[in-house]
């Protein structure tokens, strides 16, 4: 499976910005009805979202479930460079202050996303390098000067960032991106120790698709990493995202994958989990979309070293797939009235039957 991983940028400004700093009560789960965050404490690990911070000011059924059910919290959009920096030197960082502030009211962790991608950069940094204004040197210092700034605002507030995100394309070359082309190769562990300078205790991850088992992309990331934690680089973490579809089957060897980035000291995560299908849903697309988060979730589990499993998005509706894939859709755990899937279900049981010892 090959996709552009593109996802929606916010085209609503944030309102009722002051509901973000009131605690929203958790509903207690019943024994009979646990939450996927309750269950997933027992289990030893944490269960996240991407959050829509349009919705969370708008839908109060949103920003309750997203309370009750998830104790990780990662910005779908908010915390990428062209929302925190969207003129050079103009900061708007009330959205992602807003995220961090829900998050501590609600007892959950933060997942930084992300500091180095090749998309949605704000357009004055990539006009500036498209007409020659800024220079390559120019250019290393606005990413280390962007790192070290984002990071050091949520210093003790974020605890895993995503760091470098996508550098690889299918067949395991590096991303031919602004940031290959202008600064080289160096770029990706210049972007770890900087994150690192600036927050010590954050642990930092590489991130992408399609990477979920074992192939050419996850096999360049296993050697990338192995060599520059050879070098002292501090790469601490490996995010597979996790953006499935049913109509290409589940990826093999995902257990093996896991296992080889543990063995090098790694932490692991899924980070971005969400499997879409070719509409209308029926029963058997849906018990293969439950199955499929079920899989994922298991090989998480089964793995020491994945300490997180976040969805991009629990409801369909605020999901980023039909506007991206064309007659795709219905992509998450819950549908666009917040009705459980199969597939909540799915990561239900999981959690329940899957407890560290």
């Amino acid at each position: 499976m090959k996709y552009t991983n593109r996802f929606r940028t916010p085209v609503l400004a944030l309102v009722a910005g002051a509901l973000l700093s009131t605690a929203v009560a958790v509903q207690p789960a019943s024994a009979h009805d646990p939450s996927l965050r309750r269950l997933a404490d027992r289990a030893g690990v944490r269960i996240g979202t991407a959050v829509d911070m349009n919705a969370l000011a708008e839908d109060r059924r949103y920003r309750g479930t997203t309370a009750r059910e998830f104790d990780s919290v990662t910005a779908e959009n908010v915390m990428k460079w062209e929302s925190v920096e969207p003129q050079r030197g103009v900061y708007d960082w009330k959205p992602a202050d807003d995220l961090v502030r829900y998050a501590r009211a609600h007892g959950q962790v933060v997942r930084g996303h992300t500091l180095v991608w090749h998309s949605q950069l704000p357009g004055w940094l990539t006009s500036g390098v498209a007409d020659g204004s800024i220079g390559s040197a120019e250019l290393r210092g606005i990413l280390r000067n962007h790192i070290t700034t984002e990071v050091k605002r949520y210093k003790g507030k974020i605890q895993q960032w995503d760091v470098v995100n996508e550098v690889f394309e299918e067949d395991g070359s590096l991303r031919n991106s602004i940031w290959l082309q202008e600064l080289g190769p160096s770029y990706i562990a210049d972007a770890f120790r900087w994150a690192h300078a600036a927050d010590p205790k954050a642990k930092l991850f590489l991130n992408d698709y399609n990477v979920e088992g074992v192939n050419a992309k996850s096999t360049a990331y296993y050697e990338l990493a192995k060599r520059l934690r050879a070098e002292g680089v501090p790469v601490q973490g490996f995010g597979i995202q996790g953006h499935l579809a049913i109509q290409y089957g589940f990826p093999e060897q995902v257990a093996e994958n896991l296992a080889r980035f543990g063995a090098l000291g790694m932490r692991t995560a899924f980070t971005e989990v969400d499997v879409r299908m070719i509409l209308p849903v029926d029963a058997t697309k849906s018990a293969t979309q439950a199955s499929y988060f079920r899989k994922l979730l298991d090989a998480c589990l089964g793995a020491r070293s994945c300490t997180s499993f976040t969805v991009w998005g629990y409801t369909d509706r605020y999901s980023w797939v039909p506007g991206v894939f064309g007659g795709q859709g219905a992509a998450t755990p819950m549908d666009e009235e917040y009705g459980r899937k199969p597939a909540y279900g799915a990561l239900r049981a999981g959690l329940a039957d899957g407890r560290r010892k």
